[in-house]
């Protein structure tokens, strides 16, 4: 741990990095997942996913950011090298094969989900460790990855 003046003790400053290396692997993961199915979708709905798989993965940029340098101003050091994020990701593997608009909706609504529970999570974390701001950027991506599982559910969603 690098020294900072934040007044948390180093004991909850190690938990705070290692709970906020989890989530940013988590997010560089599914930052990627995103990307790879918009380059690699077919089908008849192909611009408006591809758009919105693009939209996803830029939604993750902010975040993926912000949690990078909450850990290193909590004196960490932020896991964010492709070997680092591979063996600390806490998403299934991406399934490479997919093509159809359909497969890639719901291989991606279903990381979008379990990414967003680890979020919530990571919230009551921070808070129990007396981390109001680390709850706070969280909770602010949590509201985010929120509305992106709504965008990816409505194509699941039958027409009423």
């Amino acid at each position: 741990m690098h020294k900072t003046r934040i007044d948390l003790p180093e004991k909850s400053r190690r938990k705070l990095v290692d709970l906020l290396n989890a989530r940013l692997a988590d997010a560089i993961d599914l930052k990627l997942a995103a990307k790879h199915a918009h380059w690699n979708v077919k089908g008849p709905h192909f611009i408006s996913l591809h758009e919105l798989f693009d939209g996803l993965a830029g939604a993750l940029d902010a975040p993926i950011d912000e949690m990078a340098e909450r850990i290193t101003a909590l004196g960490g050091t932020a896991d964010g090298t492709i070997g680092l994020v591979a063996r600390r990701t806490s998403l299934d593997p991406y399934p490479a094969e997919i093509v159809s608009g359909a497969g890639h909706v719901e291989a991606l609504a279903n990381a979008v989900a379990v990414f967003g529970g680890g979020v919530r999570k990571g919230i009551g974390q921070a808070g129990k460790l007396g981390d109001e701001g680390t709850a706070d950027l969280l909770t602010g991506l949590s509201q985010e990855i929120d509305k992106q599982l709504w965008l990816l559910e409505a194509h699941q969603q039958a027409e009423s």
